[in-house]
């Protein structure tokens, strides 16, 4: 168990994407992911508001099928639950009368009386850094949220943040949730990782394993269909991206693992990283992830890769 940052927050360190669910997996098969990954030792949980808007069950329906999952499974105690406010097209934004009603949407939607990390999905840089933290600390005041989070914010914004919850007394980000993996380095360890070092913040990133390229599944000259391979084939493009995918071969086979598994354990063993987000959209696709949470990789494996994705 791994503590996000200085809440009281413990969890495995995997957080499943919750995006796929109601989009490219339907409410069965996301039932049946759900269950397969609590019951193979997951515990955590990530979802949004706006989750999926570019789905025919359109935005919410993520939520809506844990919801369904949770009010039938009864396993809401054995899971931390995260979700956000900011992106949906009728919930724009960190104003806050917007995160009031955002946060009863959600909270009804997920069928839950908690979420237990809640995430500003973006910056709104229209709206008062002290009217967004007061709403937010008035949720946790509440017990609506037990935590809060920042989500795609630059590092100086995100200071910015934790200056004013300090003045002022509210709740503060205990975690930050970016962009980050083996092909996508540069901007969070130059800009967002040295705040959140400094500042004892946990790391969730993000498109974890870059749209699945770092999967291995998509190679020179087979590029499977999917919704995302167009995402994931553009890193076959690029030297770093065959770099990688050759480090990341050389020590899955040492290891007796999958690709993503490794690429996955390189990302939880980087500072400031708690638990990487991946989405599941098949039961089959769960051991690879749930098997990184257990695989150490030495310092000379990580080394390698290290300077494969440079």
């Amino acid at each position: 168990m791994t503590r996000i940052g200085n809440s009281e927050l413990d969890v495995r360190p995997l957080n499943l994407g919750g995006n796929v669910f109601g989009w490219t997996a339907d409410e069965a098969t996301s039932h049946a992911v759900l269950d397969a990954f609590v019951d193979g030792g997951g515990d955590f949980i990530d979802t949004a508001d706006v989750y999926s808007a570019w789905s025919d069950g359109g935005a919410g329906i993520s939520e809506t099928v844990i919801g369904t999952w949770l009010a039938k499974s009864g396993k809401r105690d054995r899971v931390v639950l995260a979700t956000k406010v900011a992106k949906k097209a009728d919930r724009p934004g960190l104003g806050a009368e917007n995160i009031r009603k955002a946060v009863d949407e959600s909270l009804q939607r997920l069928q839950t009386d908690r979420i237990d990390l809640y995430w500003a999905h973006q910056d709104d840089p229209g709206t008062p850094l002290e009217e967004t933290l007061g709403a937010f600390d008035e949720l946790v005041t509440a017990g609506k949220v037990r935590a809060i989070g920042a989500s795609n914010f630059t590092g100086p914004r995100l200071e910015r943040s934790l200056e004013v919850s300090r003045r002022e007394g509210f709740a503060a980000y205990v975690a930050v949730q970016n962009h980050y993996n083996l092909v996508e380095r540069e901007e969070y360890e130059r800009d967002a990782r040295p705040v959140a070092e400094a500042n004892g913040l946990a790391s969730l990133p993000y498109w974890s394993l870059a749209s699945g390229f770092l999967t291995g599944k998509y190679r020179p000259g087979n590029l499977p269909e999917s919704a995302r391979q167009g995402a994931a084939a553009k890193y076959l493009d690029q030297p770093r991206g065959l770099a990688v995918l050759e480090a990341l071969d050389a020590v899955a086979a040492a290891h007796d693992a999958q690709v993503a598994s490794v690429a996955l354990a390189w990302l939880r063993q980087q500072p400031t990283v708690v638990a990487p987000i991946a989405s599941a959209r098949t039961v089959e696709q769960l051991p690879a992830l749930l098997a990184s949470m257990d695989l150490e990789l030495s310092a000379d494996e990580l080394a390698a890769l290290e300077r494969a994705s440079r």
